[in-house]
């Protein structure tokens, strides 16, 4: 009685692709929600920076990090426990989305995609819920997947779509293997979000900027609430799937697009 089901306070966090976009609005919300958080990045240096732009009773502490390599879940998990002695919540953020028509994918620009974003994803989580499953107390695993893992939203992204509908996939498996372990497994569906990177999949197809700016214009048109999304959007979603206000969901997604797949 008198606790929100939103608190966090005092839980430790990993978020992967944390140092920007929509991982950096999540680790801004659970921070500010008083949860100390890991900042895990490939651009390590950038994941330090970002600390100190954080406000909140939360504590953050920072690790350069490639979530495809075979170590990379144990590592987190340790160095989220040296820092904050417990891991409670993992979100799975990283991801890459190059954009390469399928007749001209390369094996290893395929394989690179399905490493980070799907690979990678699944075998952080293994790791974090064997920690989890050790301290008995559950836990929450929160997978950003995407609308494509619905609905493919243009052509080139074969290996994107591919590796975010293996996420939604998985998310449903872990999570009724760790069901009796109190552990919930939910994804996102993000849309179109502005962030740092969003016309990065356009980069390299020979559009002008104009001509991309224009495309994304198009796309924000047939949302209908008839604007892009923002890294908060998402964010504040994550957050009520790492509280225990969800304690009863799990092996969901929640679509977070404006209304985009309606049309």
């Amino acid at each position: 009685m008198g606790i929100s089901p939103f608190d966090i306070a005092g839980k430790s966090a990993i978020v992967t692709g944390g140092a920007m976009g929509i991982g950096f609005g999540v680790v801004r919300r659970l921070v500010e929600a008083g949860a100390n958080v890991l900042i895990a990045d490939l651009n390590g240096e950038l994941a330090a920076l970002r600390m100190s732009e954080l406000e909140g009773p939360g504590k953050a502490a920072s690790i350069g990090i490639d979530v495809s390599a075979h170590d990379a879940g144990r590592t987190l998990v340790d160095e989220c426990i040296a820092n904050f002695g417990s891991v409670d919540i993992l979100v799975n953020n990283a991801g890459i989305y190059p954009m390469s028509p399928m007749l001209d994918q390369s094996l290893e620009g395929w394989q690179r995609v399905i490493d980070i974003n799907l690979t990678g994803l699944a075998f952080v989580s293994k790791a974090a819920a064997q920690q989890m499953v050790e301290q008995g107390n559950g836990g929450k695993i929160i997978n950003i997947a995407s609308i494509d893992a619905l609905h493919p939203s243009m052509v080139g992204l074969a290996a994107y779509d591919s590796s975010k509908g293996g996420v939604l996939m998985f998310t449903r498996a872990l999570a009724l293997e760790l069901g009796p372990h109190a552990i919930t497994v939910n994804a996102i569906a993000p849309g179109g979000i502005n962030t740092e990177g969003t016309a990065a999949p356009l980069q390299g197809s020979g559009m002008t900027a104009e001509e991309m700016d224009a495309m994304l214009e198009q796309f924000a048109a047939a949302i209908p609430l008839r604007r892009m999304g923002e890294p908060d959007d998402i964010a504040n979603v994550t957050l009520f799937l790492a509280s225990p206000a969800s304690n009863y969901i799990t092996g969901e997604l929640i679509v977070v697009d404006g209304g985009r797949l309606l049309g």
